[in-house]
């Protein structure tokens, strides 16, 4: 059994939104607060996955249709971009 942790709950979550809102790195801001930088990366990582949604976790009806859409409108847009480079390539040959 892993002995009771020297660090306060409130400390570690203080830590952990000081790492994550800070500019400074991970290991930086672990040296100020006196506490190993990996201990607090290992926070940092705790917190973010319980934070973020699961990676298989099934997506709604209307995410699904937004990222149809979305997909649609980027064939689009890379078939125009496509024409305009092809476009922009043969009147750049045909001096007229």
């Amino acid at each position: 059994m892993a002995p009771p942790s020297r660090y306060s709950a409130e400390f570690r979550e203080e830590a952990v939104r000081i790492a994550l809102n800070s500019s400074k790195t991970v290991t930086e801001v672990g040296r100020e607060l006196g506490i190993n930088p990996e201990t607090l990366r290992g926070w940092v990582k705790k917190h973010q996955r319980e934070q973020d949604p699961k990676p298989g976790s099934e997506l709604s009806i209307s995410e699904r249709a937004r990222l149809k859409e979305q997909d649609r409108r980027i064939r689009e847009l890379e078939m125009e971009n496509a024409f305009l480079r092809k476009a922009a390539a043969y009147f750049a040959k045909d001096p007229q």
